[in-house]
């Protein structure tokens, strides 16, 4: 790791403009502002990849028919989700347990984008396993699906209820950012504050104890599902959160970086490999010469991202999800990863990594099985390859998300950049 430094202080990335009454407007830099087309690959036996019912396998990345361009694309367990730049949500893939938010009774209308009707103009989106959230512009959240556990489907807002329509999350503060690992998800509101809710089975909720961690134990899944904040002996806050599949990284505004949830593999970075139930401030992280600006999490490892455009990794390093080479080994610390150019963004799939670079370009490393790597073969990739392809000729790579079995992309037409 480099030479020590103290943290540095962060602005909120929050702002709220004031347009009269009742127009308050929220804003953050996790927001989606550069429009673009989405491009999709890997396996997608489910419609994941908004494709058709025929085309079920791309090896390499291929242009998704949306009726308006982009400024974000999420990729869930097996279903995507797409924010125009008009502030109108599009879903496709698996509609088992209500993700894609809208009726997918005709045939095949699961497997080509479909609108998802809201109200009010949304700014964020994010996906986990089965469900969908969306963030409007006032700081509302509305969210739609099915939170499941070990032992299947718990629901939604209700206990064993999921949502096949978008539904209203119960927060008195504004929202301004949203973020969904596997089953839970945690928000920022303008003050700072975190909220949480969903499964809190590995401590990725940051605010139930272990003895009510499986379904609520006596106290029933009803406080689990219910977003209650997260509570410090002294005030903090958070500009950032980031969710991994189990964990959850979340950047005050001091500069400190805090997790919690799933450790086993030691994917938080702390020496412990037991879960992490409440937040606990992440010493592994002090030791960098700049500041943390972006983290991602897969099942068992995390992705960091510096200020400089250095990513980092650590955790699990099975199938080459570090990128660390063939000789690596499970990381407490975070390790750098080289051999690509300064990236503005990191992301991860359950066994698969990805970092979008500043020139524009994605590169992928990890598990092979699915295709989600773009390299055309099933082979894992033990250090970071750049993703290349007929629909990435001349165009920028502006974010990337991967879910179960596929990847998408967000690109950008070079003569537009």
């Amino acid at each position: 790791m480099p030479g020590k430094k103290a943290p540095t202080k962060r602005k909120s990335d929050a702002i709220v403009e004031d347009k009269g009454p009742k127009k308050v407007k929220v804003s953050h830099r996790s927001h989606g502002k550069e429009a673009g087309q989405v491009l999709a690959l890997g396996q997608g036996d489910v419609g994941q990849l908004g494709l058709g019912q025929d085309i079920i396998e791309r090896k390499k990345p291929a242009l998704v028919p949306l009726p308006e361009k982009a400024v974000q694309v999420f990729a869930g367990g097996m279903h995507t989700v797409c924010l125009s730049e008009s502030g109108t949500v599009y879903t496709f893939g698996c509609n088992d347990e209500g993700a894609l938010g809208r009726d997918t009774s005709e045939m095949g209308s699961d497997t080509v984008p479909g609108k998802v009707t809201l109200e009010g103009k949304v700014v964020q989106v994010s996906a986990g396993d089965s469900h969908t959230a969306a963030l409007t512009d006032d700081g509302t959240v509305y969210i739609w699906g099915s939170f499941r556990d070990n032992n299947g489907v718990i629901g939604l807002l209700e206990p064993m209820k999921p949502c096949n329509f978008p539904v209203k999350v119960p927060v008195t503060e504004t929202i301004v950012r949203i973020s969904s690992g596997s089953d839970h998800v945690v928000m920022i509101t303008l003050e700072g504050n975190l909220y949480s809710f969903g499964n809190a089975e590995q401590g990725q909720l940051g605010r139930v104890p272990q003895c009510f961690s499986d379904r609520g134990a006596r106290r029933g899944l009803a406080p689990l599902l219910q977003p209650h904040v997260l509570h410090f002996k002294k005030k903090v806050s958070f500009t950032d959160v980031f969710c991994g599949s189990y964990h959850t990284f979340a950047l005050s505004s001091e500069g400190h970086v805090y997790g919690f949830g799933l450790s086993n593999y030691h994917q938080l970075g702390n020496k412990s490999a037991a879960p992490c139930y409440f937040p606990m401030k992440l010493t592994c992280f002090r030791n960098s010469t700049t500041s943390w600006v972006g983290f991602h999490g897969g099942q068992h490892h995390s992705l960091c991202l510096d200020a400089e455009g250095q990513v980092y990794s650590l955790g699990r390093a099975e199938y080459g999800r570090l990128g660390l080479g063939p000789d690596a080994q499970e990381t407490v610390e975070p390790k750098p990863v080289t051999g690509m150019e300064p990236a503005c963004a990191v992301t991860c799939g359950a066994s698969v990594s990805f970092a979008v670079t500043r020139e524009g370009s994605v590169y992928a490393w990890g598990m092979g099985t699915n295709l989600q790597l773009g390299t055309g073969e099933e082979d894992d990739e033990w250090s970071p390859v750049k993703m290349t392809g007929k629909q990435l000729e001349n165009r920028a790579v502006l974010m990337a998300s991967s879910g179960g079995q596929h990847t998408v992309l967000l690109v950008k037409d070079k003569q537009e950049s």
